[in-house]
């Protein structure tokens, strides 16, 4: 069924929403640190697939019950299952809307408050709730599909960066135990939670007595993604890497890079897809609110339900707020909850159908604005005003740190720049006693942004290498967002002395070496090692990989494995 009419929505509509609503949250929240991981995960999510393929058939019999809570289930239990309802819905989107508010300020936008963000998401979500469901069914007839496969080709990318000896360290066969299982398992019926208010959109959809084929080829779909997503992430990263970072896929597509460094740093169109669908789901999660109280209550709750979402995503106690509770919350009040709610429902449920009503629908327009206002990057800081290392030198030095900074074209710095004899490349050297320091004294003392997303080359210092401030280095690298992990990592004497060498035709250390390792390695002459490599050891062994050394010799550079 392609179309649909008489304010309803066709069953592909109502598949690509559920793919719009349920990719992003997954991606994010199911991996890493506190989540399901290695082969103990695939199995436990199998089993759970298999129960939900059941459970859409018990939901699309539960809709009649649904359509009117009250006279299904009586005036006190219908609005009591109805208050319910509405605080998981509550509870959910503050979940989201805190966690966007944390994301997008340290990975897509610097130099904006993640409250300000959170304001206007929530504001722009909310816009046209009321309105028909059409509108939204139509918005995931148009951008449902090109997610999808803007997400598939993106996995695919990653696949070339996959190590076999790294998906190796997945398979743990001794932590494939019935416990373990049973965990992932439950975890996953907890992830599809949403999949429960179906019942509440299912009378919007034509013929919703068969659309349990789509809801499980929907679940089926995002089922399918996450398996892979469980075997990719620990191929590319490495599985103590998986386990030891809290939203692992992020930095999944940081080291890759198109042939012939063509758009190198296009991971950024990676939080671009994750955002619109973090905002889809949001405002899905508002629609789905009005339809409770519409349904379950009288009067709605445009202004008041967006605004309780945004101020549950704010508290905090002691350092903690939603996004430390909603998993806990989730796991022992709302699964549990949800299905008793449906099991009396289903006992009262009379069956009869009522006439469809009009649903509440957010505003393509405004979810859009939103992803236009969010996007790019630096608080929109113009190109002409950023400084663009290429290399990146790190020394120790009497107050602790010396950083060295590889900029081709650097203009005159105040008092820190050092340029070179003929005019050419130069480079801006700051130490302080540690990377925030540095960082502040930068800040003082020039006028540009700082813009570490071209960096390419990174050279560390022997003594930091050999006394184990490496750590410290790598740490302030993962803090560093636009910061590539396919760039080229070398040792070297003295780190700055590489960065100040220049070549006859004025080209600077950073582009030097990544040409001479490029071509060497075209003609399998030399191995590099790449910043995922390091953080893959230090995730795994807590030791450093023995770097290619790069020296001066005759005035020129060379490279030693």
């Amino acid at each position: 069924m392609r179309f649909a009419e008489n304010n309803r929505i066709s069953h592909r509509q109502l598949y690509r929403q559920m793919i719009l609503a349920l990719l992003a949250p997954f991606m994010l929240c199911v991996f890493g640190k506190g989540g399901m991981n290695g082969i103990s995960a695939v199995a436990g999510m199998i089993f759970a697939l298999i129960l939900l393929g059941f459970y859409v058939i018990w939901l699309i019999r539960l809709t009649p019950s649904f359509e009117d809570p009250v006279k299904s289930a009586g005036a006190f239990a219908g609005r009591l299952i109805g208050i319910f309802f509405l605080i998981y819905v509550l509870m959910a989107g503050g979940y989201l809307l805190a966690l966007l508010r944390r994301l997008v300020p340290v990975k897509l936008i610097t130099g904006v408050s993640g409250r300000w963000i959170a304001f206007w998401a929530v504001l722009v979500c909310s816009v046209g709730t009321c309105k028909g469901v059409q509108r939204r069914g139509r918005m995931a007839e148009v951008s449902g599909g090109l997610l999808l496969g803007g997400i598939m080709i993106m996995m695919i990318l990653c696949v070339p960066q996959a190590k076999t000896e790294y998906l190796m360290g997945e398979i743990r066969w001794e932590e494939l135990t019935v416990r373990n299982v049973s965990q992932s398992f439950y975890g996953t019926l907890c992830a599809f939670s949403p999949v429960a208010l179906l019942p509440f959109l299912l009378g919007n959809v034509e013929k919703y007595g068969s659309a349990g084929k789509t809801v499980a080829g929907g679940i089926l779909t995002l089922g399918g993604i996450l398996i892979g997503m469980e075997l990719l992430l620990p191929a590319v990263l490495g599985y103590d890497r998986v386990a030891a970072e809290s939203y692992p896929v992020l930095p999944l597509l940081a080291g890759a890079d198109l042939p012939g460094n063509v758009l190198a740093r296009f991971d950024i169109l990676w939080m671009g897809f994750l955002l619109y669908s973090l905002l889809f789901a949001i405002g899905s999660l508002l629609y789905y609110g009005n339809q409770i109280i519409g349904k379950s209550h009288p009067g709605r709750g445009r202004f008041w339900l967006p605004a309780l979402v945004f101020l549950i995503s704010l508290l905090e106690e002691e350092g903690k707020g939603i996004l430390d509770y909603f998993g806990w919350c989730l796991a022992y009040i709302f699964v549990p909850g949800i299905l008793i709610c449906q099991f009396y429902m289903f006992i009262r449920g009379k069956g009869h159908r009522r006439k469809q009503r009009k649903r509440a629908v957010g505003v393509v327009t405004g979810i859009l604005s939103v992803s236009l206002f969010m996007s790019g990057c630096g608080a929109a800081v113009e190109p002409e005003k950023r400084m663009y290392p290429m290399a990146l030198g790190v020394d120790a030095s009497e107050e602790g740190i010396c950083l060295t900074y590889g900029m081709p074209d650097l203009s005159e710095s105040t008092g820190q720049g050092k340029e070179e004899e003929d005019g050419g490349s130069r480079v801006l050297q700051i130490s302080g006693a540690d990377f925030t320091r540095i960082e502040k004294m930068y800040d003082q003392s020039q006028e540009k942004l700082l813009d570490m997303g071209h960096l390419q080359v990174l050279v560390m210092g022997r003594t930091l290498v050999e006394d184990g401030r490496w750590r410290m280095v790598l740490d302030y690298l993962k803090q560093e967002i636009f910061v590539g992990e396919d760039l080229y990592v070398f040792e070297a004497e003295d780190a700055g002395e590489i960065l100040n060498w220049h070549g006859e035709d004025n080209s600077s250390a950073g582009e030097y070496i990544t040409g001479l390792i490029r071509n060497r390695m075209s003609g399998g002459n030399i191995t590099a090692v790449t910043l995922r490599e390091l953080f893959y050891e230090k995730y795994k062994e807590d030791k450093i990989l023995r770097l290619p050394i790069v020296k001066i010799r005759n005035g020129s550079l060379e490279v030693e494995v």
